[in-house]
């Protein structure tokens, strides 16, 4: 039995899972994708170097996902180009972030209130992808589990998985920022969104696909928001991570009670002379100075 059924929001629920993502919420998607891109370190002086360069830079920032899903079940990466009007909605929102006179588009989009309204949007988008890609994968797979959590997974964090790719494409190595070494809250958020949605497909999950998207978008959502307004890069996740981590993998992962950040002990200094020892000292070089 449906977990909210009793309090009558199965219907809205059914009827948010169903609604259209395009353009609107499509539009917010790429709107942030691409400025999370012009954030980027040399991103702006690549875009009036190489055009072309940046205008892959944001196809894989806004379609990364859908590129690595398809090659992981064995399709064509390119096709999800053949959406017209994707590509060139995407296309349109890359140019005026980049290229708008003075600046304007981006200024416009980049102010918070504006912001944190199409950052909520995204989250809408990211949960759909989630959902899309456990259902995808449980069809070709019926009953690999794993693989259906690594499908939803990519779907959701897909251009954060390709981000070493993406730097090369602007010039950069850096492999340390590699997204799975240091996962960022969205990457963690689809990998257990992913897992939720795989017990739900399954029917291990007693909720219906429609109430864990609603359900699972209001967290996203809020988490995000949050986030953005308090321009903090943590993660809702990391008290119980510290937790588990030391529970089950021992203090090598990091203990509730270890402090990674804590600064270095300062190098030991010199010893402090006394004044006897300085006075002593000034009369030996004067009487140096004498002889």
């Amino acid at each position: 039995m449906d977990m909210l059924e009793g309090l009558h929001l199965g219907d809205l629920a059914q009827s948010f899972s169903k609604m259209g993502m395009f353009p609107v919420f499509d539009v917010a998607y790429y709107i942030v994708s691409i400025l999370y891109l012009k954030y980027e370190p040399g991103s702006v002086e690549v875009s009036r170097k190489s055009p072309v360069a940046s205008w892959l830079c944001a196809m894989l920032y806004c379609f990364g996902s859908y590129i690595l899903a398809d090659i992981m079940l064995g399709g064509c990466p390119l096709d999800y180009f053949q959406h017209n009007s994707h590509i060139l909605l995407a296309s349109f929102v890359w140019y005026l972030i980049f290229y708008c006179p003075l600046n304007l588009f981006y200024k416009c989009v980049a102010f918070l209130p504006v912001k944190l309204v199409l950052v909520a949007l995204k989250e809408v988008v990211r949960t759909r992808k989630i959902a899309a890609g456990v259902h995808h994968a449980h069809h070709a797979y019926h009953h690999g589990w794993i693989i259906m959590v690594i499908v939803g997974y990519v779907k959701g964090s897909g251009v954060a998985l390709m981000s070493n790719f993406e730097q090369l494409l602007r010039g950069v190595w850096k492999p340390e920022t590699n997204e799975i070494l240091n996962m960022s809250f969205p990457t963690k958020a689809s990998l257990y969104g992913a897992i939720l949605f795989t017990l739900q497909e399954t029917n291990l999950l007693p909720v219906s696909k429609a109430t864990l998207i609603c359900a699972f978008t209001l967290f996203m959502a809020a988490s995000k928001v949050f986030m953005t307004a308090r321009h903090s890069h943590g993660s809702p996740f990391a008290l119980i991570e510290s937790w588990v981590c030391y529970l089950l993998f021992g203090s090598a992962l990091g203990g509730p009670e270890e402090d990674h950040h804590a600064p270095a002990p300062p190098p030991p200094s010199s010893p402090v002379k006394s004044k006897e020892e300085l006075s002593e000292g000034t009369r030996k070089r004067k009487s140096k100075k004498a002889e």
